[in-house]
This record gives structure tokens, sequence and C-alpha cells, in this order.
């Protein structure tokens, strides 16, 4: 039976790494095409602002420039042509040819710089690319990285006139130049310190965090404007709500120009708009940029996108409204009202499956459900937001929530070792488990100061944590169940276990504590972050306290009861409660992939039941299920094993 197991482990093994494999192939094309987006993006944004240098009154003023707008306009084409087919394609490729058409017979900057910028959207809209920071950009530390990095090429006040300056060619940009800054966004400056300028001294600075590279492009953003039209524009804001309207996110500011803004509401107010706010994008993020405005409008987007005809790029605007905008709001609003937070739950997973298999008509009707239901939530945590017991209580939730699944396991690894009397293996899982907090502490710092981890990288490192664990689980539940239908059982601890637990499957156990431990320290890490904030720290460091508390008592009464078990018994309840656990990681494991759009979400009319894993979709409940069959057929086929050895 124990070549049986392996054979199963190392098949399972297999299908887990080939699906992986095959996932991340699958990931590394979407990449692929959003690099090529950002790329003919990039080349719009140039065209925009640029145009004008090469083409004044209908006459060529620099020809070298001319011949560079013509070469980016036909590139710009010929590689919107090899993205991935949507059904807006063809109308890009349209714009493409009247953009390249408007080059070559020389037409007027602004005409020029309109179509590009148009062309630009309408890009983004039918492959979207990340366009906005993960929190409002801190334009001191942009201030610090221009001097260190910009001054000596651009000048310390953004004039062109740094000591390396006079000698390159092309020369540098003058950030100051208010021609050139009425065309370009922050999401422009974005792109262009992200990636470089090809041909150009500017250099990439994809090496900087993502974080630093928007409170650069912001700092660089107000270089053109003035303090007088910063306090215009701050009186504006106040007291304008058309301005408002227009600029309602992080996203809308990142991608106006001016030149934009100010076929909206006027030169004058755009001007002013812009020198405010991208000097004081906190403005903008205190109105209306908390996570369920941004699923709201992450939603909205996505509903357009679909009646576009493109399911792919609906379908990523989807997953971002849970992931990037509801999710980080869940704890504090599932200890608020449990059946709302699920009620949201499961009409995002309806919605995603109406997208994906093109609904019209029913994802508008999620959408609207949707649309009234994270209203409802924003009402519920804006009702007594800062309840020192609702804070207390969604720290205490989660630790608990995430904490008992690992601490099971975990524990049945001690218990099952302290009777084999190997108490020599366990260092190797007090390490593993030790490591995984250790492991959380460090993602804790790299989420709050390096990087920033989006929700699909949340789900996806959640997801094959919990399946790799129930693979592992599952191969080790069948072997104890085999062995507590073995006889003379102090027999068989003495001679056979000894020679069993070598080192190789003590790394096992290490391995098995580490990511079993990790995947629930990284979700719970993450939830904290989301919930901390200066006036609820105590309240949530004192949930966080008595978990810690309450998981130490289940502890010591589960070890405590382990040990006054016959190991016959021992064995049997372990096997079971680890059979059941496999069965629940999978369900938890593939509903993570879920949500990170990787596996499709078929919804089914059923309860849903977070402590066993039961997530109401086809694609959940089917893996539950298989797992649950090759539990129920290896104990059988170990009982039928023992009655014959018997008779």
């Amino acid at each position: 039976m124990k070549r049986y197991s392996m054979l199963f482990f190392r098949i399972a093994a297999v299908w887990i790494f080939s699906c992986i494999a095959f996932l991340s192939a699958a990931h590394a094309v979407d990449q692929a095409s959003e690099e090529k987006a950002k790329q003919i993006w990039q080349m719009l944004d140039y065209l925009a602002v640029d145009y004008g240098g090469a083409v004044d009154d209908g006459k060529i003023v620099n020809a070298d420039e001319y011949v560079e707008m013509e070469e980016f306009s036909r590139s710009a084409e010929q590689q919107i042509g090899a993205l991935p087919q949507t059904a807006a394609q063809a109308e890009l490729l349209q714009q493409a040819r009247s953009l390249r058409k408007m080059i070559a017979d020389k037409a007027a900057a602004g005409k020029v710089a309109q179509q590009a910028q148009t062309l630009a959207n309408a890009l983004l809209a039918a492959y979207p690319i990340p366009v906005t920071p993960a929190r409002t950009p801190d334009l001191q530390q942009g201030a610090r990285l221009y001097q260190s990095h910009c001054a000596s090429c651009h000048g310390a006040e953004g004039k062109a006139d740094g000591p390396l300056a006079a000698g390159m060619n092309p020369p540098p940009i003058a950030f100051t130049d208010r021609v050139r800054a009425r065309e370009r966004s922050v999401l422009s400056l974005y792109q262009t310190t992200s990636r470089g300028v090809e041909g150009t001294a500017m250099p990439s600075f994809a090496t900087l965090p993502d974080q630093d590279r928007w409170a650069l492009a912001f700092y660089v953003s107000t270089l053109a404007y003035q303090n007088a039209e910063r306090r215009q524009g701050e009186a504006l804001w106040s007291s304008d709500r058309s301005l408002q309207a227009a600029i309602k996110d992080l996203a809308a500011l990142t991608q106006w120009t001016e030149a934009a803004l100010a076929r909206d509401i006027g030169a004058e107010k755009a001007g002013a708009a812009l020198a405010y706010l991208r000097s004081h994008p906190e403005a903008v993020a205190a109105s209306t940029a908390d996570g369920l405005a941004l699923a709201k409008s992450r939603l909205r987007e996505s509903l357009t996108t679909l009646e576009r005809g493109d399911r792919a790029g609906a379908s990523r605007l989807a997953i971002s409204a849970y992931l990037d905008g509801f999710e980080p709001v869940e704890p504090a609003l599932a200890a608020k009202n449990k059946e709302l937070f699920h009620e949201i739950e499961q009409a995002m997973g309806a919605y995603r499956s109406a997208v994906s298999e093109g609904r019209v008509e029913e994802a508008r009707s999620q959408e609207s459900r949707l649309q009234s239901l994270i209203g409802d939530a924003d009402a519920t945590l804006k009702a007594d937001g800062g309840s020192p017991w609702a804070t207390f209580l969604a720290a205490l939730t989660i630790l608990l929530r995430e904490g008992v699944e690992a601490l099971l396991i975990v524990v049945a690894m001690i218990a099952f070792l302290k009777k084999a009397d190997r108490s020599d293996v366990l260092p190797y899982v007090h390490a593993g488990w030790a490591s995984a907090l250790g492991a959380g502490v460090l993602t804790w710092v790299a989420a709050t100061y390096l990087v920033e981890l989006s929700g699909a990288s949340r789900e996806i490192t959640e997801g094959f944590a919990a399946i790799f664990a129930a693979v592992v689980l599952l191969t080790v539940g069948i072997w104890m169940h085999q062995k507590s239908l073995a006889g003379r059982w102090q027999a068989y601890v003495r001679d056979k276990l000894t020679t069993a637990l070598n080192k190789r499957s003590a790394m096992v156990l290490f391995v098995l504590a580490f990511v079993t431990v990790y995947r629930e320290v990284f979700e719970t890490v993450l939830f904290y972050a989301a919930l901390w904030t200066e006036d609820n720290g105590r309240y949530l460091l004192a949930g966080l306290a008595a978990g810690i508390v309450i998981l130490a008592v289940i502890t010591v009464i589960m070890l405590r009861t382990s040990a006054r078990l016959p190991i016959s018994r021992f064995f049997a309840i372990s096997s079971a409660l680890i059979a059941v656990l496999a069965v629940v990681l999978v369900g938890k494991g593939v509903a993570a992939l879920q949500e990170a759009g990787m596996l499709d979400v078929t919804p089914l009319a059923l309860p849903r039941v977070d402590l066993l894993g039961i997530y109401p979709t086809w694609q959940t409940l089917a893996a539950q299920c298989l797992v649950l069959l090759v539990v129920l057929a290896s104990f059988g086929f170990n009982l039928y094993s023992q009655a014959k050895v018997k008779a």
C-alpha cells in the first residue's frame, strides 16, 4: 500500500506542476500582450506630445523629428494588428490608419494630438493595463528620487539645465515647458520612467518599486505649474462639482492631460485643477478612491467593455473589481454583516460567469445588483465605522478563521511524532511553522514598503499553496488509515517507523508545516494591513492577542486529548481529520484560483460553507468530489486488504 500511496503522490505532484506550468505559460502570454499594449500606448503618447515640434502650419520644421513621427505611427498600427483579437481591434486599426494619414498630410498639431490620445484611450479600454498607483503617491519621496536620479540631466527645477545636459543629443526634456506639459499625462510620465525612451539617454527605472515610479511621475508632472495656479485649483476643487465628476478617482487623474481636460471644462479650469491635484493627489483619494468605490468603478468599466464585445478585457476588470476593490474590505464587512458579505461574493461570481460566457443581459442585471449591494456595504461600513468593537472582532475573526486550519495540521503532525516516539523529527516541524511566521513578517514588510502585492498574486499564492497542502495531506491520510488497521502497534512503531521516517520524509514534514502555515499567515498579514489605521491599531492588536490566546488553548487541549488516545484509534481519527482537511483545502485552493481569474466560475444554487471549504460553484465542488472519491476508494481498499490478510 505504501508503494501505491507514493505512486499516487507522484502522479498528483506531476499533475499539479503541469497545471502550474500551463497556467504560468498562459499568464506569460497575458503579460506579453500587456507589455505590447504599454509600448503602443507610449508611442501614441509620444506622438501626441512631440508632433508639434516636427510640423507647424502644415510645414515640416524638424525633418528628423517628422521621420520619427511617421515611423511611430506605422509601428503603432502594425503592433495593434499583432495584439490578441478582440471585437474592438478593427476599430483601433481604423483609428491608427487615420492617425497615420493625418501625419502624412501634415495635419495641425492639435488635431494629431487629439487623434493620438483618442486612440490611446480606446487602446486602454480594449487592452487594459494598470493606470493607477496602489496607494496615494508620496510627492516628497518623488522629489527625493528626482534629485537623485533626474536632476543631473533635467536640472534641479526641471528646466533641462542639469550638468550633464550640454553633451546630450537629443537634449533632455524641459519639464517646465508648458506647451509640452499640456499634452502630457501622469500616466505617460510613469510609463516613460518605467520603460525609458529608446534612442535617447533616458534609461528605464523599472528596478525602482512601482510606488516610487508613481511618486516620481507625479512629482515631475507638477514642475510646469506655479503656486498661484495650485491655490486657484484648490478653491475650484472644493466648490466645482463638474470638476469632481470629471476627476472622480486616481485613475482619472493619472490619465487626463491638460489639453484633453480643457476641451471638457475650459483651459483655465483645467490648468488650475491639475496644478492642484497633481501636487495633492490625496485630495482625490480622500474623496472617492476607497476600495468599494474602486469596485463599483471597475464593474462599470467591465460592463462597458463587455458591451463592446471584449470578453477578456471585461473579465480582467471584473476580477480587479473583486480583488483590488472588494477583497480588502472583506474582513471589516464580514465582521459587521456576514450575510451581505456572502451575498456580494456570490453576486461577484455570478457576474464573472456571465461575462466569461458573453451573456450581456445577465451581466447587466448582475452589475446593477452589485452596484446596489456595494452601496449597502459602504453604508454598513461607514455606520459606526470606527467602532473599537468592530475592529477587535474583525481582527479576532480573521486570525481564528485562518489559524485553525493550520493549527489542526501542525498539531496532528506533532501528536503523531510524539505517539511514534520520534521526538528527534519534531525540530523539522517546528522549523517549518516558525519559518512560515518569519516569512509572514517579511511579507508584511514587502507589501508595506517594497512592492504592492496585487489581488491576483495573493489569490494565486493561496490557491496553489492550498492545493499542494491538500495533495500531501491526502497521501498522509491514506497512509495513516492503512496503519490504523494494522495489529501489534508497539512492535510496528519500534521496528518499522524508525526506519520509515528518514531525512527525506522529515523534510516533507518541514515543507508541509511551512506551506500550510504560510498560506494562512500570508492571508492574515494582508488582511491586517488592509484594516490597520493609526486610530484603530491598538484594537486590532488586542484582537490579534485574543486570537493567539484562544489558539494556544485549542493547541493544549488537542495535544492532551491525543496523548490519551490509544495509538490505533489516534491514527484512525487523525486519518479521517486529515482527509477532511484535504477536501476543505482543495475547495479553498480552487476558489482562490477562480478569484484570481485562472479558472472559470459556474455558480450553483447551493449554500456556502466556509468552514468546510464549500463554495457554490461547479468547479470547486467537482474538485472536492474528486478528492472525496480518492479518499473513499483508498480507505475502502485498505479495509479490503486488511480483511483479506485476516482471512
